[in-house]
């Protein structure tokens, strides 16, 4: 057995892996191939297996790892000398049982996550939702204020290069995954918890279990560090009162350290007013990206960079470049004045609040919102609140749910066309069109000039938005 540390079981030792094999299952995951391309730039000789190419997989293939699209265990050798999964990989992965079989020491992401992140000055991005624009954002605006950071990001950010960076300057953001209690693997000295909401209940059962982890998370950040809350979540209030450092609020009212005042959104643009510490005007701000739930995001960024010495204007310079991550209100195309739009929300606050942004962004238009559901598991939990998520689209397709991680229970309690009767009964015009194509071929015979198309969830749904484009482009 290849032994690097003494406790691998908690953590690594990077360094050590310097020209060694590390193997990867599931590597185009987006922060399987965010750590992976860490690795590779730390000199680690990478090699990996996922059941899907992608744009993640060709970037590190060109960056120079080597990658199987078959999980059959032939790809991986004893000469490998460590191997990472996620928590999506489980014992009955032939991979997982190669390695096992061959004595490999088997690490979770999320410990390598953590053992990267003491080597510098962490700030951990968490919350049930907004992880990855918010860590988008603060990595944006480090980089804009030239520190170089290091960060990996649950998105790919085109604006700086993407999902990672290994920076030369001495911070290090993550977006922390509260799934499996992966963010406790980090050590912060700046954290952020954005909101904390019902999900993952195949994981935590209930909402109390999630508030208790993410208290755990609030407790990990240095005392000499500091921690920046949304003041108008009652579970963070819970969940704050494990925190040892300093905590700043922010929301969209006067009540917290941090607050924004919208000023206008529309055309594209949202424009707002930044006070702080209860009432001192700090600047007045825009975004390129829509809705209240970005601004709140944004104002958390302010927090943590004004926290870490980055001068105002740089912040609103960087914030008002900033064009967004990929998936999150990505324009896909406009063509024949119909604009496609792909968007990564998968719970009904996401959805509720994307849609509601949409709506401000373009009053007067036709919304679609092609929903692609994500877990059976998820679904059966949160059904009401789906069926109440869908009120500011004009028409609503639901695609048969994308498994992941469900028991065979799970497949058999819910299904897509039950949530489409739900949505249907209260007032929405929704149908259940099961396959992705024959949504593509729907909405191309359907659509009109004026017309906006969001396709949402964390699945493979993006298909129909580029599907679409690619349709329009040719008639």
């Amino acid at each position: 057995m290849k032994t690097y540390t003494s406790s691998l079981e908690n953590q690594f030792n990077y360094q050590l892996l310097r020209g060694r094999c590390v193997y990867f299952i599931g590597i185009g995951g987006i922060g399987m191939s965010a750590i992976a391309r860490i690795l590779i730039s730390e000199g680690c000789v990478v090699v990996g297996s996922d059941v899907h190419s992608s744009p993640l997989t060709s970037t590190l293939e060109k960056m120079g790892a080597r990658i199987s699209t078959k999980q059959d265990g032939s790809f991986m050798t004893s000469e490998t000398d460590m191997v990472v999964i996620s928590a999506a990989i489980s014992e009955d992965n032939p991979d997982l049982k190669t390695a096992r079989q061959l004595g490999i020491n088997v690490v979770k992401y999320s410990q390598i996550l953590g053992s990267l992140m003491k080597e510098k000055r962490g700030i951990a991005i968490s919350g049930t939702h907004g992880k990855t624009t918010t860590s988008a954002m603060v990595s944006t605006i480090l980089k804009n204020a030239g520190l170089d950071p290091t960060f990996v990001i649950g998105g790919e950010v085109p604006d700086i290069g993407g999902n990672a960076h290994l920076g030369k300057g001495n911070l290090f953001v993550a977006e922390a995954c509260e799934y499996d209690r992966s963010f406790l693997n980090l050590a912060p000295q700046i954290g952020v918890i954005t909101n904390i909401e019902e999900d993952h209940l195949d994981y935590y059962e209930n909402i109390e279990k999630i508030t208790n982890a993410f208290g755990d998370f609030a407790s990990l950040i240095s005392e000499e560090g500091l921690l920046v809350v949304n003041n108008q979540d009652t579970n963070i209030a819970v969940a704050v009162k494990r925190a040892r450092c300093p905590v700043e609020t922010f929301s969209l009212d006067n009540s917290s350290d941090w607050w924004g005042e919208i000023l206008s959104t529309g055309n594209g643009i949202s424009r707002f007013k930044i006070f702080r510490n209860g009432g001192g005007y700090f600047d007045d701000f825009y975004l390129k990206i829509p809705g209240s739930h970005n601004v709140l995001n944004a104002l958390a960024a302010t927090a943590v960079c004004t926290h870490i010495g980055v001068d105002k204007d740089i912040i609103k310079s960087a914030l008002a470049s900033y064009s967004g991550a990929n998936r999150r209100f990505q324009i896909i195309g406009v063509q024949h004045n119909i604009t496609v739009i792909d968007d990564y929300a998968h719970h009904p606050t996401e959805i509720r609040v994307t849609l509601k942004a949409a709506r401000e962004f373009y009053p007067e238009r036709r919304i679609w919102c092609v929903f692609q559901p994500h877990q059976y598991s998820r679904t059966r939990h949160l059904l009401n609140g789906f069926a109440h998520a869908f009120h500011h689209a004009d028409r609503v397709i639901f695609a048969d749910i994308y498994a992941a991680r469900d028991s065979e229970y799970e497949m058999t309690a819910v299904s897509s066309g039950m949530l489409c009767e739900e949505v249907s009964n209260r007032g929405v015009d929704a149908r259940f069109i099961p396959q992705l194509g024959d949504i593509v071929n729907e909405l191309f015979a359907e659509v009109k000039p004026g017309d906006i198309i969001i396709t949402m969830g964390a699945g493979d749904v993006w298909k129909v938005a580029y599907g679409l484009t690619s349709k329009l482009g040719g008639c």
